[in-house]
């Protein structure tokens, strides 16, 4: 039986205050737990130890990812690795438990990667990422193809030698100047001539595979150096780019001050000039409105379609990485599955009546092979999945930075704003002057001269 209607309708409402009220607690929370990170001086003994775990969570994070970081990416021993992830982890749990503006600046590096100077590095790291997994693997693979060439070309020189001796052998079982009666058989082997053809081939085509060696390993080592200065740089520039917005931010009170905060709205109310924001410049951005611009939204689409063919490059190169696996797959399937075939020449001559002791029954037998036994075959290089998954994560996230740039500069002026309170108090002093200065130049009242910047 169905519940009555009005048990139902409760039952709903029941689970769903149930639910509101458990998102309003984790909201809370997550707010006192940033309240506490960004803190300066703990206020509580409570807010102190908060404070310590997220230091801590975060310094183990961070240890954690560079030794990924040096012992997968980059190649690095394992136990160099270990140490210097151990050193970062600790250096990182010092410098967030006892500098506020080091907390602040690993907090600011998150929403760095939503801008421009962020979705570089992020490309920068795409491309030398793609590079190292398709570039040296591509090369492998060509040099398995090579590795079957030269099988293939051994192989069959020297079954066809082979069989040119057993043809030798048969026309001197005949007879001792190849010939019986006045039927016979003839045979000139220039045995020096073939062997040398022989090593000929086979010179040109070892040269060939230790020119696609050399070139291969050449091309690890370049891949991997790239890999790890662009990792390197990826890095450095996003501290320093955090490190620039935090100078300027707390330089410049001009700096990325464009944002209508409910700090800006408390202070216009407070001192009745909630006039000032009735009809907002175009250069007012309201920090909680989610809706973009109509100029931001075709720069977005602009940027898209830019990106959109750097998706469509990585799409070929990875494509390219595929097709020169199945090709050496290919071969060197092909060669392995090359049979022996086995060769039975019979010699049988009937003697004419006059001379019945003239006569020859021979049998010889051999086996033609296509590949030689002693030239063993490359395997073909599968390709490497998780670095072209991350190549593309990387694209992906880089692509979605477009959109996400706004908000990305939002998030950082809130973050600034967080931790250093006062700053932000000044900041707005100073929107809320420039509002009025708008205000009185449309009134046609005489404008008070601005403050100088320091920074762009």
């Amino acid at each position: 039986m169905r519940p009555p209607r009005g048990t139902l309708e409760h039952l709903i409402r029941t689970r769903w205050r149930y639910w509101y009220l458990g998102l309003r607690k984790a909201l809370a929370l997550l707010q006192a737990t940033w309240i506490a990170y960004s803190k300066p001086i703990p206020a509580s003994c409570g807010q102190l130890l908060t404070q310590v775990l997220l230091c801590g969570a975060l310094a183990l994070a961070a240890a954690s990812l560079t030794y990924c970081w040096l012992a997968s990416s980059l190649l690095y021993p394992l136990r160099p690795s270990a140490v210097v992830a151990t050193v970062c982890g600790l250096l990182a749990f010092l410098g967030l438990v006892l500098v506020p503006p080091a907390r602040c600046l690993f907090a600011l590096s998150v929403p760095t990667l939503g801008t421009e100077q962020g979705r570089r590095l992020l490309l920068s790291w795409s491309t030398a990422t793609l590079t190292v997994a398709v570039v040296p693997n591509v090369l492998a693979n060509l040099r398995a193809a090579g590795q079957v060439l030269r099988c293939v070309t051994e192989g069959s020189l020297e079954s066809l030698l082979n069989t040119t001796h057993w043809l030798q052998t048969g026309s001197q079982a005949l007879g001792p100047d190849g010939q019986a009666g006045s039927q016979g058989l003839t045979l000139q082997a220039q045995g020096d001539s073939a062997a040398a053809f022989r090593l000929h081939v086979l010179r040109v085509t070892q040269q060939v595979l230790e020119d696609f060696s050399s070139l291969e390993s050449s091309a690890r080592v370049v891949a991997l150096g790239t890999q790890r200065v662009v990792t390197g740089l990826f890095m450095l520039g996003l501290l320093l780019d955090s490190a620039w917005y935090l100078h300027c931010y707390l330089t410049d009170l001009r700096f990325d001050n464009i944002y209508a905060t409910r700090q800006l709205t408390q202070r216009l109310a407070e001192v009745g000039a909630t006039h000032l924001t009735a009809s907002p410049p175009a250069w007012l951005l309201w920090a909680a409105r989610p809706r973009l611009s109509q100029a931001e939204l075709l720069s977005c689409l602009v940027r898209l379609g830019l990106f959109t063919l750097l998706l469509l490059a990585m799409a070929v190169t990875v494509a390219l990485d595929h097709v020169a696996f199945l090709l050496a797959q290919a071969a060197v399937g092909w060669a392995r599955e090359l049979p022996a075939v086995p060769v039975t020449l019979t010699i049988k001559y009937d003697p004419p009546p006059e001379n019945p002791y003239l006569s020859a029954h021979n049998s010889f037998q051999w086996e033609l092979r296509f590949t030689a036994p002693g030239c063993p075959l490359l395997p073909a290089q599968r390709p490497h999945t998780a670095a072209l998954l991350a190549a593309g994560a990387l694209q992906l996230v880089a692509c979605s930075t477009v959109l996400l740039e706004t908000y990305a500069r939002r998030l950082r002026h809130s973050i600034a704003a967080s931790f250093f309170r006062t700053q932000e108090a000044r900041r707005v002093r100073h929107l809320h002057a420039r509002l009025q200065r708008r205000y009185d130049r449309h009134r046609g009242q005489p404008a008070q001269p601005q403050d100088a910047s320091s920074c762009s």
